[in-house]
């Protein structure tokens, strides 16, 4: 299958970055370079074309009870423009994707899927549909997204693309009319620092991408350090650090999983999880050596394989080789010793919280 391309494609190779296969598009990877992209995430501002992720309308009078049904965390009786990160599961408690809800209404919500599932996701979702009043739209290929992140973002919202931000705190949404049509935007995103993610027509954005980028204010940036900044502030990617094989439990996103709420799919396989334990966890490792632990590298205790990398830095906010991990949970506990094989050597590593960074979010 040919890769798709995104709105902002040819934008991005007028700047001259780097593009490659991701997620069933071509993406720019970096524009400069990791390090200085990620750098200006941290301390000013920087922005993502993530018009390749997937948006889900759900409306109707048993939307929030059908949200409930199909996803992990609680969105009973929430305020209008709340937003909650969690999973969608399988009977068997493997995690179908991970996702935001935004809740823009009563009985309205949007959900925002990761590019790599998208179909799977919509097939999944309307094959649990049956018995509940609502209407389900696929609605990716209309909206495009841009996530402008970093200490500056608010700043930058307001005054280069005019669009009032300042009230709304983290993992807050609301609607907002401009150029004749109406945006979803929010306070959130994937980098572990302030920031906003705005939704809206191709048109939109390709002239907000324009505007962002001829401001001066911010630099444009690829999905290299999109992964660097979530990584060092312990967020999960699906495929790495979620899977069909990973359930929430075992990557240590149990806090978005509401086991006390009535019922939703794959509840029951979490509930023996934590009463029973799981065979492997995800942990954080970092390495005593500048050598740099990838994804797929074998984890071992006194020879023995326990584990492997799933995803593996040397940071840059911390200089530090760290990694995540998917290992047996017999080693899972904080302070175990282990090791890393790179190539034919083993590097000594030590098992620490998956955070390996702060993040800084406004509250």
């Amino acid at each position: 299958m040919e890769n798709k391309k995104t709105c902002l494609y040819d934008k991005h190779v007028q700047l001259g970055a780097l593009m490659q296969p991701f997620a069933g598009y071509i993406m720019p990877i970096q524009y400069s370079n990791i390090t200085d992209e990620h750098n200006a995430v941290r301390q000013h501002c920087g922005v993502f074309d993530v018009s390749h992720m997937g948006e889900v309308t759900v409306k109707g009078r048993d939307a929030e009870r059908y949200v409930n049904h199909i996803f992990t965390n609680d969105v009973t009786g929430a305020p209008i423009g709340k937003v909650f990160y969690g999973m969608m599961l399988y009977e068997d408690g493997g995690t179908v994707d991970d996702l935001l809800v935004y809740k823009m209404g009563e009985q309205d919500f949007f959900l925002v899927i990761n590019a790599a599932n998208i179909d799977k996701d919509v097939e999944w979702m309307e094959a649990h549909t049956e018995g509940f009043d609502i209407e389900l739209k696929h609605e990716s290929d209309y909206y495009g997204q841009l996530a402008v992140q970093g200490p500056e973002s608010e700043q930058v919202v307001e005054e280069v693309l005019s669009l009032p931000c300042q009230d709304l705190v983290f993992y807050t949404t609301k609607r907002v009319d401009a150029e004749g049509e109406t945006l979803v935007l929010s306070r959130t995103g994937y980098t572990g620092e302030d920031g906003f993610e705005i939704y809206g027509s191709h048109a939109y954005i390709m002239a907000a991408w324009d505007k962002l980028m001829k401001s001066g204010k911010c630099k444009p940036c690829g999905l290299g350090c999109r992964d660097t900044l979530r990584f060092e502030v312990g967020l999960p990617l699906y495929g790495d650090e979620l899977s069909a094989e990973i359930s929430p439990v075992m990557a240590g996103l149990s806090m978005f999983c509401k086991l006390d709420k009535p019922e939703f799919i794959g509840k029951e396989a979490l509930v023996r999880q934590k009463s029973e334990g799981v065979a492997k966890r995800v942990v954080g490792i970092e390495l005593q050596d500048r050598a740099i632990p990838r994804h797929g590298y074998a984890v071992l205790k006194d020879g023995e394989v326990v584990g492997e990398v799933t995803t593996g830095y040397h940071t840059i906010s911390t200089d530090k080789s760290v990694c995540m991990a998917l290992v047996d949970a017999r080693h899972a506990k904080l302070g175990t010793e282990l090791e890393i094989q790179i190539r034919k050597k083993t590097f000594p590593g030590v098992v620490v919280k998956k955070r390996f960074y702060e993040k800084h979010y406004k509250n």
